[in-house]
This record gives C-alpha cells, sequence and structure tokens, in this order.
C-alpha cells in the first residue's frame, strides 16, 4: 500500500511552507506528495500569503526533490487549455525525472472563479472528457507526427504535440463520487480512481461501479489503481489531538465519524480497513502543513504498520 501526503495550500501557505512539508515528507518515507489546486481559500482562517500556482508549485518542487512522487488531487478543467496543461505537466515530468501524475476534475468551487474572472460553465463533464482525450492525445502521438482534434470545447489543427512527459505514461487520477459518468471517465481514461471525504460504505460502493465500468469496455479492472483521500488528525495525547483539529477549524464531535483520527493505532485500523476495500492508496490529507511534528508522529507510529 502507497501512503501519500495531501495537502490545500490555498488555506494560507506559501512556496517555502509547501517545500517543507513535501522535503519531510520525502525524508520521511512517504511515496507521494499531492496538492489541491484551488485560487481561494475556504471557510475562516487567515489566507495570507495568497493562493500559489499548483503546477508552478510542483515545477519548483521537482527540482527540489529527488524519490517521491508529485501530483495534483485534482486540478480543474477550468483553470487551463488543455493543450497549455499538457506542456505544463510534461515539462514538470521532465524536470522531476518521470515523476509526475496529473488529477483532473470538473471544477466545482463557483465563488474561486468569480474572484478571479474565470469562466465557469454550468455543464462541464463534456470539457473534462476533451480536456482528457487532449492531454492524452497530445503526449500519446509519435514524435515527427502532429495531433488533430475538433470538439464541442477545443480545437487543435496540425499540432506537433510537443513537448512528451519522461514517463510513457504519466498516471491520471481521476475522482468523484457521481454513479455513472465518473466511473466511465475513470475507466476509458485513469490509472486511478479516487474517493475522498465519504465514508467506507460509499467507499466500497465506487470502487465497484468502477470496476464494471472497466469491464463495460472490456478493461482489465485489476489495471485500475483505487485510492481513498480523507482528512487525517493523529495525536498520542487528548490535548494535542484537540489542538490539531482547532488549528484546522474541525469540530472533534463529528471528525472522527469517516476521517483518519485519533491514536496512532486508531490511524492504522482506519487505514487497514481502506485496504481491505480495495484501496491500494491513501491520501493522508494534513491542512495545517506547518505542522511538521504531525508528520513525524505518522512517519513514526503509522507508516511502519502498513509496509
Amino acid at each position: 500500500m502507497e501512503i501519500c501526503i495531501f495537502t490545500e495550500p490555498q488555506q494560507g501557505a506559501s512556496y517555502d511552507d509547501q517545500l517543507a512539508q513535501a522535503s519531510a515528507a520525502e525524508r520521511l518515507g512517504f511515496d507521494g506528495w499531492f496538492r489541491s489546486d484551488h485560487y481561494l481559500a475556504m471557510g475562516d482562517g487567515d489566507p495570507l500569503p495568497g493562493p500559489t500556482d499548483a503546477w508552478t508549485t510542483l515545477a519548483g518542487l521537482a527540482r527540489e526533490t529527488r524519490r517521491i512522487r508529485l501530483g495534483t488531487l485534482v486540478s480543474s478543467a477550468t483553470f487551463r487549455h488543455p493543450s497549455v496543461l499538457a506542456i505544463q505537466v510534461a515539462q514538470v515530468d521532465a524536470m522531476s525525472g518521470g515523476r509526475v501524475e496529473l488529477g483532473l476534475g470538473t471544477g466545482w468551487f463557483a465563488e474561486e472563479h468569480e474572484a478571479y474572472g474565470i469562466p465557469f460553465p454550468a455543464k462541464r463533464f463534456g470539457m473534462l472528457e476533451e480536456q482528457l482525450e487532449v492531454v492524452t492525445g497530445l503526449w500519446s502521438t509519435p514524435v515527427g507526427e502532429h495531433y488533430d482534434f475538433a470538439g464541442e470545447h477545443y480545437r487543435l489543427a496540425h499540432s506537433p504535440a510537443l513537448p512528451k512527459p519522461a514517463q510513457t505514461v504519466v498516471p491520471i487520477i481521476i475522482g468523484g463520487s457521481g454513479p455513472k459518468r465518473t466511473p466511465a471517465i475513470a475507466a476509458r481514461f485513469a490509472s486511478e480512481f479516487n474517493i475522498g471525504f465519504r465514508d467506507e460504505a460509499v467507499v466500497a460502493g465506487m470502487f465497484d461501479r468502477v470496476r464494471r465500468a472497466c469491464d463495460d469496455i472490456d478493461r482489465d479492472p485489476e489495471s485500475m489503481r483505487m485510492s481513498v483521500a480523507l482528512p487525517t488528525v493523529v495525536a498520542t495525547s487528548d490535548a494535542d489531538y484537540q489542538r490539531r483539529l482547532a488549528a484546522i477549524g474541525e469540530d472533534p464531535a463529528t471528525f472522527a465519524g469517516v476521517n483518519i483520527a485519533g491514536s496512532p493505532a486508531a490511524a492504522v485500523e482506519k487505514v487497514l480497513r481502506l485496504r481491505e476495500l480495495g484501496a491500494e492508496r491513501v491520501y493522508l490529507q494534513l491542512v495545517d502543513l506547518r505542522d511538521l511534528e504531525h508528520l513525524e508522529l505518522i512517519a513514526a507510529d503509522v507508516l511502519p504498520h502498513l509496509r
């Protein structure tokens, strides 16, 4: 099982904050460092210094780390033209020596689009499908050949389809809990299906839907990695647990209901249950990314029991 760190820098984090967490995650033996792709903070709290761009950040981290996987969970199809996204991801993949993964979704946070003047169409699944067509089409076009695409949202004519990523296939992550269209899109395009912020019954149901969607197009369901992302707060004392919950504005009365929460032993038990459901990778969402002692604790008291 792979254990990755997932964080939300739009809540208030500089590039240096993110570098410190990603570097610690690499040093401590985690498998990946992934970040959200948002431009506006959510809820109360101090958002300073303001948003950082996901792919600009990952480009910097690509040069300042050596082993850890890097990616988005997930980028919004509304933020970038797919040709630009394909070029960005390919370049960051080359800068990292082939360690990048692209999470891509429809986008959902209308307020950030309004705040920064980014169009936010009411219907976005068609846009997402075309983005996946274009990105994978550009990457898979042989060097020396050209790529054309004519869709409802995007048109490319005689593109040289360069640059290419370092990896032969850049892993693509598709996530969500939609019962029909999301599993179908994942089966067609994704290396990994991710579901976040849901209880175990919903996780099991979505994994089953995605496997059936793979069967529907004669894809081996075993070729799809299943993953779960959950907010995580671990502590060895009640005082530390309460302090960490307060730092991210979470309610002690409800937080443990779905999430990875409590003692190291409780965290291990939760992750092992997710593995029993079929999860091959778990993303620990650590919103307070400046709390590196939290990361150290998880690495020392949780990670060894999941290997």
